[in-house]
């Protein structure tokens, strides 16, 4: 094997690759010859078995072109060598190269045709490099040529246009220098015009300049020069900014927002802005406080300016307060409003930069929406920290200075100014003013208890002197009249002049209206407290205590033209005891037929008040607008004019619902039938045990208890004014009220002071109506966890007055009839005859008699005081249940009686009856039954006497025994007799 490897070396054969490489493209690519392609068909052409062979070829055939096959074969040859092995590989080899070669043969023959058109375009190729090669030999002819015909001249022309370029350029930057040079004074004059944007612009304008020529030497002076510059503009503009809180105005923040947006500060400026707000309302108030401190002071050497504001505001005279606090609050204001307008203008430039175009909107930076949602949010969150600072502010003012001595007026006049920064406060951000309602309310209740306590005093004064005359008001008057009710606003006064009506009718438009919307441009709305104020005139007294002719005709047309009353002032009130209307609810039928019973109905409409009643109605009417105005001390307020009333009520009982005789203590009496009658009617003693004449009701009672309780100082004044009770709670009450020695209850001319006691309980009734027309009112103002004390003051106390009529004129009508006399003539009546008479006893017309002259006398008192309707039914009521109890008591008085007798007591009676009839309308006649059933039980049997007594506990025990004792012998036995009177025993025994 190595032999035939040398012996090729030696003879240069090469392998068929080497021998392949050194052929062309072409040639390596030779189609097989003819012979050669028959050879290929002769050789079986199954596809399988063609594949077969192919597949037995070895890998490292099909690796590369460099693989030497001659070599890799030889090196396979055994070191022996078989001839037949040889043959049979080398047979093998050629299958394996025919399979291959027709392989190839049949690819060939199917890319011939690509063969062909390939081969044409390498023919076209070499085509076109010889036409390029003859093109770029042209060319390089022809440049040869150029080079040497192109002339010294021509460069030279072209350097000097180069030259003259550069000289051009030179010169224009010279210029350039030169106006920057002259920018500062420029600059100076658009500050002073207050042109930040230009300035800001022309000074980025130069910079930019300037670091364009920053390699001249000139220059970097100028670009340091133009730094300064820029901040020196800021700082103004910063200056510029600080005055838009005080007075804004459009064109000058426009520039000043512009500027800051050249500077890229949009920010920045905001959050200078805020601190601007900030520190102007701390320069605000402490000017407007100096100021005042300063005034007031005179020439004091007291170094005011170097003191806090805290401070300052201790200095604060009452007299400067008011002033002094609405000049505050219109300076800031003034800060709130420029606050305002600048969130609006915002809003405005937003608006503005949104809406033009969508080309527009996809243009603009990121950074930019960045800044608007910044400038957005911070502003949104300035609300409150500003107003914030203005609470605080007003609250060291507020707190700063003891109110308690204020006169009321200035003391609402503080109330509404605080009331109204609370109104701006919520239009500002939606705050309730916490800060501002807890200071005030401090002041308030500080304010309101001294304030109460002097009106309780002054009453007390009022009521010790009131003689209970007659105050004269027209026949239309209501509480709505009265100017501390106008608040309400409810009332159109037919005073008013039109240009004022004219502006209350616009009221309500400019009510629709936020504070910010109205006083936009100009005003502002602390300047009607001091503007606007007028002296508002009431007419509500009639000349000489009565009306005219002509308005006194016209009542009834009053009744209907309450036009000026509020609605909640027109609902008719009820007493609940008796079920009677108000006067106004009166018909005309009514007024006209003018009864009996009703004196003096010709000034119906008419209320009967007094000066005391007046004025506990306009401290009402001041409470509530306290009350009004600030709501969180509604339920002090309230608490405070139920007092009021209560206090009054109390000192009308005191004064004339107590009997007249001595009290052995302070303690309230426990009415009973006894107490309520004077030391000479109680005669029999069983006269009235039973009766309940004189009781006053339990709810009554209960509350004449707890207003002694809770308000009146029952402790004298002295040595023992300590022991009872903390000095506190002393301090809230008030001493018992003394009746006027002016006021003369002992005179039986005068009925024993009717007139005087239907005035006084009147104007309490009358009072309680207007308490009852304020009840909604004051039900929307009370706290939602107090209205049941509101509930149980008006349940308890308020409808309780109409109450005070029967203790009242139960007195009057215990006195003005002479029962005694009656009880002494009766006891001179023989009852037992023996025939039925047909006249009927003195004693009738004695006691008919004393009713003329009763009915008479009140007529006399209506001269001067019209007695109501109600007031005359209570006190006839009164007499004619005493009288016919007196009539019980007197026929319980007879030792023997037949039924002759009975027949003529039923005679006697009938007769009492018919004439009361025509002298009073009062129906049905009072205890008529009471006495009939009396008369009546006489002819009753044992059982159904027995059955009577148990029945009929109204009677007293006397009463009933001397019934049992006047039948004995005539149909009840001695043995029944005692069985009855145990009945009565027993009856009796659980009162003992």
């Amino acid at each position: 094997m190595q032999k035939i490897k040398s012996l090729m070396a030696r003879q240069g054969l090469k392998s068929p690759q080497e021998s392949m490489a050194d052929l062309s493209p072409v040639e390596n690519l030779r189609i097989p010859s003819t012979e050669e392609m028959r050879e290929l068909r002769q050789q079986p052409i199954d596809p399988q078995a063609e594949q077969e062979i192919i597949d037995s070829i070895e890998e490292v055939y099909f690796s590369n072109d460099s693989f030497d096959m001659v070599r890799h074969e030889l090196e396979k040859l055994p070191p022996e060598l078989n001839l037949q092995e040889l043959e049979e590989y080398r047979d093998k080899l050629k299958r394996q190269q025919a399979a291959v070669s027709k392989r190839v043969a049949d690819l060939i023959l199917e890319k011939q045709p690509s063969y062909v058109k390939e081969l044409e375009r390498v023919t076209a190729l070499q085509a076109n490099l010889q036409l390029a090669a003859v093109i770029c030999t042209n060319a390089r002819r022809q440049l040869r040529v150029s080079k040497e015909e192109f002339t010294e001249a021509s460069l030279g022309l072209l350097a000097n246009q180069r030259r003259r370029q550069l000289l051009t350029g030179l010169l224009k930057s010279l210029r350039t220098i030169k106006t920057l040079q002259r920018t500062d004074v420029r600059l100076s004059e658009m500050l002073e015009e207050e042109d930040y944007p230009g300035a800001i612009q022309l000074c980025l304008e130069c910079q930019k300049a300037a670091s364009t020529f920053k390699h001249y030497s000139c220059i970097s002076e100028l670009n340091s020069k133009l730094q300064d510059t820029l901040e020196q503009i800021e700082e103004q503009l910063d200056v510029a900014l600080s005055r838009t809180c005080k007075h804004f105005d459009v064109l000058h923040y426009t520039k000043v927002q512009k500027a800051y947006t050249l500077l890229g500060k949009t920010q920045t400026a905001m959050d200078q802005l805020h601190m601007h707000f900030t520190q102007a309302i701390h320069n605000t108030v402490f000017q407007v406080v100096l100021g005042y401190v300063e005034l007031c002071a005179g020439n004091a050497d007291t170094k005011f300016q170097k003191m806090q504001y805290k401070d300052l505001c201790t200095h604060i005279t009452l007299d400067s307060y008011i002033p002094c606090l609405t000049d505050l609050c219109k300076a800031l204001w003034e800060v709130m409003l420029s606050y305002h307008r600048t969130m609006q203008w915002h809003e405005e430039h937003d608006k503005q930069k949104t809406v033009p175009s969508q080309d527009d909107a996809a243009g603009e930076s990121d950074e930019l929406t960045v800044d608007r949602s910044y400038v957005k949010k911070k502003l949104e969150h300035g609300l409150t920290r500003i107003w914030q600072d203005v609470q605080l502010k007003v609250k060291v003012y507020i707190l700063g200075t003891d109110m308690s001595n204020f006169k009321y007026d200035d003391f609402i006049v503080v109330l509404d100014v605080i009331s109204r920064l609370m109104q701006v406060g919520e239009e500002f951000c939606g705050s309730k003013s916490e800060v501002l309602q807890e200071s005030i309310k401090r002041q308030s209740v500080n304010y309101f208890k001294n304030y109460h306590r002097a009106r309780l005093e002054e009453l007390r004064m009022f009521l010790e002197n009131e003689t209970w005359e007659l105050c004269p008001v027209k026949s239309n008057f209501n509480i709505a009249q009265l100017h501390e009710f106008r608040f309400m606003g409810q009332c159109r006064s037919p005073s008013v002049s039109p240009s004022r009506q004219a502006a209350s009718s616009a009221g309500p438009a400019l009510e629709e209206l936020s504070l910010f919307q109205q006083y936009h441009q100009d005003g502002n709305p602390f300047e009607m407290h001091t503007e606007h104020k007028e002296e508002e005139t009431e007419d509500v007294l009639a000349s000489n205590g009565y009306e005219s002719d002509e308005l006194e005709k016209s009542v009834y047309q009053d009744y209907d033209s309450d036009s000026d009353v509020p609605d909640e002032l027109k609902q008719d009130y009820v007493d609940e005891q008796t079920g009677d209307a108000p006067l106004k609810s009166v018909s005309r039928e009514t007024i006209r037929s003018k009864k009996k019973s009703d004196y003096n109905l010709s000034k119906a409409s008419a209320p009967i008040l007094t000066n005391t009643t007046l004025n506990v109605i306009r401290l009402v009417g001041k409470y509530m607008q306290m009350m009004n105005i600030l709501k969180p001390i509604a339920f002090d307020v309230i608490h405070c004019v139920s007092q009021l009333f209560d206090y009054y009520l109390y000192a009308v009982y005191t004064f004339f619902g107590r009997n007249d005789m001595p009290v052995p203590s302070p303690s309230l009496p426990t009415y009973s039938g006894r107490e309520a009658v004077p030391a000479r009617v109680v005669g029999p003693a069983c006269l009235y045990e039973s009766s309940g004449l004189g009781l006053i009701s339990s709810r009554l009672r209960t509350t004449l208890n707890r207003i002694q309780e809770s308000l009146i100082d029952m402790d004298p004044v002295g040595e023992n004014a300590g022991v009872h009770g903390p000095a506190e709670d002393r301090k809230e009450k008030v001493p018992s009220p003394h009746l006027s020695q002016m006021v003369i209850l002992t005179d039986s001319g005068t009925l024993y002071g009717l007139a005087q006691r239907v005035v006084a309980t009147e104007s309490l009734v009358f009072l309680a109506e207007q308490f009852e027309s304020l009840q909604s009112h004051l039900d929307t103002m009370m706290p939602a966890a107090k209205k049941p004390f509101l509930q149980q003051f008006y349940s308890q106390t308020v409808s309780t007055a109409s109450e005070l009529r029967k203790p009242i004129y139960w007195i009057v009508a215990a006195k003005a009839i002479d029962y005694e006399q009656m009880l002494l003539m009766m006891a001179g009546v023989k009852w037992d005859i023996k025939e039925i008479m047909s006249q009927h006893n003195v004693y009738v017309d004695v006691l008919l008699k004393e009713f003329e002259q009763f009915n008479k006398r009140l007529g006399d008192v209506s001269r001067h005081v019209r007695i109501p309707l109600p007031v005359s039914n209570v006190l006839w009521e009164h007499c004619i249940r005493l009288a016919n109890r007196t009539l019980v008591e007197g026929y319980a008085n007879v030792k023997k009686c037949s039924n002759e007798g009975r027949a003529l007591m039923q005679l006697d009676f009938q007769q009492f009856l018919m004439k009361l009839e025509k002298l009073t309308d009062l129906r049905p006649i009072p205890d008529k039954e009471f006495v009939e059933t009396y008369i009546k039980a006489y002819y009753l049997t044992e059982n159904d006497m027995e059955q009577f007594i148990k029945n009929h506990r109204e009677y007293s025990m006397k009463q009933l025994a001397n019934l049992v004792n006047v039948c004995l012998g005539s149909h009840i036995n001695k043995k029944a007799r005692q069985k009855l009177l145990a009945a009565i025993d027993d009856i009796d025994r659980p009162k003992r």
